[in-house]
């Protein structure tokens, strides 16, 4: 048997470790689609199940290659895992581009900012105004309870507490607008129209709101993209070490180690034979 390198021990470990994580990002997911009733809680049931289903299969593909010398098992593992760092470099790329711009605009006098839709990205301005995608968006903004956690806030609060993207734009009407006994006064904001002091209507149809459900994706999205390209990184060494082991694979099926004549393995006496002859057409010569 060809001798175990480095880059097949690595590989190795590396795989038994990812294997046993993608077992709690399975259970993880069956238990959210079990379990759970909540609208963003069930969101992300499905793509648990997939990654956690895609990790567990690649893993094993790449721990039974390397422990075992199965070279196709490590093909279809390089395979899968060059797959992997295409796609997300891919959907680093396009997240970048679909969640440009942003950030607000302070507010002159207050701590929070007030976000408006045509800051961001067509693509993402889309996705929000439609229906399909914007209900269980709202959906998740309700049942996050961020309103409920200034509901007794007082002016002065307002004026001293920081406020996240969700509460700024959907929970308070736009800072700009004026009231005169609690109906708004001229022309101004249609968000200013749409407010409605009553819990379960607030600011939820306004498009300040939209734009604050898109500034705190484009918020986790720069967050998760730390984590992409860490774990880029990590594929494409990890790749490395795997073209290495399926190097060694292929070599441990010929079944003789580097410097060892093929033909002297299969026969031990051919060496011998062959420099006898050797020797005596030499003597012949000289």
């Amino acid at each position: 048997m060809y001798p175990y390198r480095f880059s097949n021990v690595l590989i190795g470990y590396l795989n038994l470790g990812t294997l046993l994580a993608s077992i709690p990002i399975i259970g993880a997911g069956l238990w959210l689609a079990k379990g759970s009733t909540a609208t963003c809680s069930s969101i992300l049931q499905t793509p648990l199940l997939v990654i956690g289903f895609v990790v567990l299969l690649i893993s094993l593909a790449g721990f039974v290659g390397a422990c075992f010398h199965v070279a196709w098992a490590l093909w279809l593992y390089l395979v899968a895992i060059m797959i992997l760092i295409a796609f997300l470099l891919g959907i680093t790329a396009f997240g970048f581009a679909v969640t440009a711009g942003g950030g607000g605009t302070q507010i002159p006098g207050r701590p929070y900012r007030e976000y408006h839709i045509s800051d961001y990205s067509s693509w993402l301005q889309h996705h929000m105004q439609n229906m399909k995608y914007w209900k269980p968006a709202l959906a998740c903004v309700v049942g996050s309870k961020a309103c409920a956690k200034i509901e007794n806030w007082t002016p002065m609060d307002y004026l001293q507490h920081d406020l996240t993207p969700i509460q700024s734009g959907c929970c308070k009407p736009p800072t700009a607008c004026q009231y005169s006994g609690g109906m708004p006064v001229g022309a101004q904001d249609e968000d200013c129209y749409r407010w409605n002091n009553a819990a379960d209507i607030l600011c939820y149809q306004c498009n300040s709101c939209k734009a604050g459900v898109m500034e705190q994706i484009r918020q986790d999205w720069h967050k998760i993209s730390v984590l992409n390209v860490i774990v880029l990184v990590a594929l494409i060494c990890i790749c490395s070490c795997g073209c290495c082991a399926f190097r060694n694979a292929r070599r441990s099926l010929s079944e003789y180690p580097y410097g060892v004549n093929r033909m002297s393995k299969i026969n031990p006496r051919w060496d011998y034979y062959w420099g006898r002859w050797f020797r005596g057409r030499r003597e012949q010569f000289y």
